[in-house]
């Protein structure tokens, strides 16, 4: 089926007050990379779920509420309070500085059950589609479950990590008649959903490993998408065994479907090819958007050209001290392949570029060579949600924090995977035994996770991670997380040290206060405690 030609319905769900308008169709006239939806408001729900196309939009308006959450949400929720990652405008800094209030807009979870409600639609519908649709196997009704369960999942994972308690709905809204009035579950239950729901999938045995074409095996949920969301629940929950469990079911398959490190050819454009032209060996499952679209009219652009430009347009840049420890990759051999010399002894680092200290990000604004930008017809860069890199480094990770730090061999095997993340790019492998304290390791993990995916939306839930870990004899988690934030923020024009400390010393300030109109509008909410 190709996906440009059907007609879909568009879910209008927030969990404020109107839950869902009435299912509608949309022409999707997206291109060979992902999805452009144009919604029209005229087709009665109950006509709807007439064939496996219908299940099929559903899952794409997913998808696309996905993609429209990315520069709005996604970047700056998983970036700014982190401190590497500086945001320019007045909201950002709001947010960095940690003076939130639930008058933003910035704190609202809607975009997230708008993907909710798309899943829970196809869970509960595509069995009477199915029923329907003569030509709708169960293979392809149980290949749709597994989008779905990921999809929920994934949105309930991004939530969790924003707000830790919110309400859980599991069941879909087809109408607007009725506000939806829920109280918030704990943290723990959800968890226990995005689990239950990633389980799910695992076991109907029915996700793909690979699509039609390349831009829906990276754009689309596979096997390998849900293996990667479960780590990263499972290193979110301390569950160190379980975390790598699902890791290796990544990295140590050998059937030649799985995603791989890029390590050859050993040059910058190896490296680079993860993000121009982007759905790379190395991805996992990224969001796409495309310049053409296949029909010829009109482009499927984003803005993280113009919002990664740097100091002199941009509305984010490089703090002072990432672009220091950028520098210090580079000067080992001048060579390596997430820096490149540029004339006038400049350098730019292909993932966190820098010229001077003008602060670029250059894996979003770096053109098809390595000295050129992108043109203003090319802004159509993916956002990358999973890659092996990370998944290497989550298992480096959970190897040192299932033993505490006192298992040499894990601790071995974790600076191994650092090293070979770092070897593969030409910087420094760095130098340890398994011995040393685990601040220190922790330290080469998270320093790595800041070269390698700086402004893929990571950093800040690494260090909200880090900071609930506990029972390490000689490693305060919430203290060395702070310490982090307010060392990549100090020369940002960010709050103060003492600011920042005070603040994040209330467990409740490390997650966002509730929207206030959805405070208003759902009476059973209450609001986080550090906010109230």
């Amino acid at each position: 089926m190709d996906l440009r030609q059907v007609t879909m319905k568009k879910i209008k769900s927030t969990i404020l007050s109107v839950a869902v308008a009435a299912l509608c169709p949309a022409v999707l006239t997206g291109c060979g990379d992902y999805l452009e939806i144009i919604p029209e408001n005229n087709l009665a729900v109950d006509n709807f779920w007439a064939s496996k196309s219908d299940v099929a939009s559903a899952l794409n308006s997913g998808y696309y509420y996905l993609r429209a959450s990315v520069e709005e949400k996604l970047i700056p929720w998983g970036e700014q309070r982190a401190g590497v990652i500086y945001g320019r405008s007045m909201g950002a800094n709001v947010l960095q500085n940690f003076q939130i209030k639930s008058t933003s807009g910035i704190c609202s979870w809607a975009d997230m059950y708008k993907i909710i409600n798309q899943a829970n639609l196809v869970l509960q519908n595509a069995g009477k589609a199915q029923g329907n649709d003569p030509t709708y196997t169960t293979e392809e009704v149980n290949s749709h479950y597994c989008e779905a369960y990921f999809l929920r999942a994934l949105a309930y994972f991004y939530i969790v990590r924003n707000w830790r308690d919110a309400p859980l709905v599991t069941v879909p809204y087809e109408t607007d008649e009725t506000p939806l009035q829920i109280e918030k579950s704990q943290e723990s239950v959800l968890i226990q959903q995005i689990q239950s729901d990633l389980t799910a999938a695992i076991q109907l045995g029915a996700a793909k490993d690979l699509w039609d074409t390349t831009w829906e095996t990276k754009g689309k949920a596979t096997k390998w998408s849900i293996y990667a969301l479960m780590a990263d629940v499972c290193l979110w929950n301390s569950q160190f065994d379980e975390a790598i469990k699902y890791c290796d079911m990544i990295l140590e398959d050998k059937s030649g479907n799985a995603p791989a490190l890029i390590t050859s050819p050993r040059t910058h454009t190896g490296w680079f090819a993860m993000f121009n032209p982007g759905n790379s060996k190395e991805s996992i499952f990224e969001v796409q958007w495309n310049q053409e679209k296949a029909d010829g009219s009109g482009t499927q652009q984003n803005t993280l050209y113009d919002r990664f430009a740097g100091l002199e347009s941009g509305s984010y840049y490089i703090s002072q001290q990432a672009m220091t420890e950028f520098r210090e990759d580079y000067e080992y051999q001048k060579t390596a392949f997430r820096v490149f010399a540029e004339p006038e002894n400049a350098c730019r680092t292909l993932h966190g570029s820098y010229s001077g200290d003008d602060g670029r990000v250059w894996k979003y604004i770096g053109g098809s060579s390595l000295l050129e930008e992108r043109t203003a017809a090319a802004h159509d860069v993916n956002f990358i949600i999973y890659r092996v890199a990370d998944i290497m480094l989550m298992k480096a990770e959970a190897l040192v924090m299932r033993g505490k730090g006192l298992v040499a061999a894990d601790n071995a095997e974790a600076i191994s995977l650092i090293n070979a993340i770092r070897e593969r790019s030409n910087c420094e492998a760095v130098t340890a035994d398994g011995t040393e304290p685990v601040t220190t390791l922790m330290d080469y993990i998270v320093r790595e996770r800041v070269m390698e995916l700086l402004a893929e939306g990571r950093i800040w839930y690494d260090l909200l991670r880090i900071s609930r870990y506990t029972g390490i004899d000689g490693f305060d988690a919430k203290s060395y997380a702070t310490n982090k934030i307010v060392y990549y923020s100090a020369t940002n024009q960010n709050a103060s040290e003492s600011w920042i400390k005070n603040v994040l010393l209330n467990e409740n300030a490390w997650f966002l206060p509730v929207y206030e109109s959805e405070m208003k509008n759902n009476g059973k909410l209450v609001q986080n405690p550090y906010y109230q």
